[in-house]
């Protein structure tokens, strides 16, 4: 009996540690199952929420309940299991919620996408290993043993026919395997600049062609004149060239958009345009530079003194003395310092005896 009642104790333990799953309320909580909302418009327990050590508990155990009413709710709607998981398809929501950023846009769909979609070819799941009857047992089908079993698969190569025997077919293989993933790689940026609205230039000639179309050709000789400084507008044409259809400059290079013909004004507006064309010569004020007029002027004194001294007749601005000759001043003669000489002075010679 001690065994048994030892058993119930711990039982009656381990049930107390979990709630029952019906919760009483004295309002109706209003629920929102899109969005996972639950409303509780009960009144709350003002003196447990003043209490410092029972505050805790009561914001917990209120949370409990309306999780708990929630998930009941939850749990009303129809059920199924999808790789062995139950599934609950949520209703449309009622609630708006805010946002401080747009709702995000759909991704766009790839070239390969759009065209499996429009001749409906789904995906399906592959399988991991593959049986090979070469080799009598299972391959896989991607990884690093996969590699090791076509390596034992494709120990000899054969050559064909029209090849030159002396080609190495592993070396030729290898390469057109780097081609292939280097075109891959190529076709996933271009899926991303097509997704972000960027403009890439176009190619010329493609690197896995052996021969090129005269398409190709074409758009190849557009790329190479379009490729100077100047964008092509200098180049001269070539003897009986040939314009590629769809692939000007204007589609080759980025950022160098097509002059765009303005539309044939109305009278009204063209006979506006040409009053303010008139109104805008009439008010414009002459710009002038004084640095170059200042120069000019300094330039015509210089001209106009030039030609008075030449001609010995007196300038505008300079004095008359008697007899109405012009007189010009000088200025004084420096004297001469101690241990100078002065030049005017006269020293007397030695006399002979």
């Amino acid at each position: 009996m001690d065994i048994v009642n030892e058993i119930l104790e711990r039982e009656q333990k381990k049930a107390e540690k979990y709630k029952p799953i019906t919760v009483e309320k004295h309002l109706d909580v209003e629920f929102d199952i899109g969005t996972l909302l639950a409303f509780d418009t009960n009144d709350l327990d003002v003196k447990a929420l003043q209490s410092d050590k029972a505050r805790d508990n009561y914001l917990q155990a209120l949370t409990r309940d309306n999780v708990q009413l929630l998930l009941n709710k939850v749990w009303e709607l129809p059920t199924e299991r999808v790789d062995e998981a139950i599934v609950v398809k949520l209703p449309a929501p009622k609630t708006i919620l805010p946002r401080s950023k747009p709702v995000p846009k759909p991704k766009p769909l790839t070239k390969w996408q759009e065209f499996a979609k429009s001749k409906g070819i789904t995906k399906k799941k592959k399988d991991r290993a593959q049986w090979d009857e070469q080799l009598q047992k299972w391959v896989p089908l991607f990884g690093f043993k996969r590699a090791a079993a076509e390596k034992e698969k494709n120990w000899l190569i054969e050559v064909p026919q029209h090849v030159d025997p002396m080609t190495d077919m592993y070396e030729k293989k290898a390469s057109e395997k780097s081609e292939k993933v280097a075109k891959n790689e190529l076709q996933r940026l271009k899926n991303i600049a097509r997704a972000k609205k960027v403009k890439i230039p176009r190619v010329g000639v493609p690197v896995t062609s052996d021969k090129a179309s005269a398409t190709q050709l074409a758009t190849a000789a557009v790329v190479a004149k379009a490729s100077t400084a100047s964008l092509g507008k200098f180049q001269d044409k070539l003897p009986k060239e040939k314009e590629a259809r769809g692939k000007g400059i204007h589609e080759l290079i980025p950022g160098k958009e097509r002059k765009r013909k303005a539309p044939i004004p109305t009278p009204q507006a063209e006979k506006q345009n040409n009053l303010n064309l008139i109104d805008r010569i009439l008010n414009k004020r002459p710009k002038i530079d004084m640095d170059k007029a200042v120069a000019r002027h300094i330039h015509n004194e210089q001209i106009q003194r030039s030609e008075e001294k030449k001609s010995g007749k007196p300038g505008k601005g300079k004095r008359k003395g008697k007899g109405g000759n012009a007189t010009n001043f000088t200025a004084k003669k420096p004297k001469a310092g101690k241990g100078q000489r002065n030049p005017n002075k006269k020293t007397p010679g030695r006399k002979r005896r």
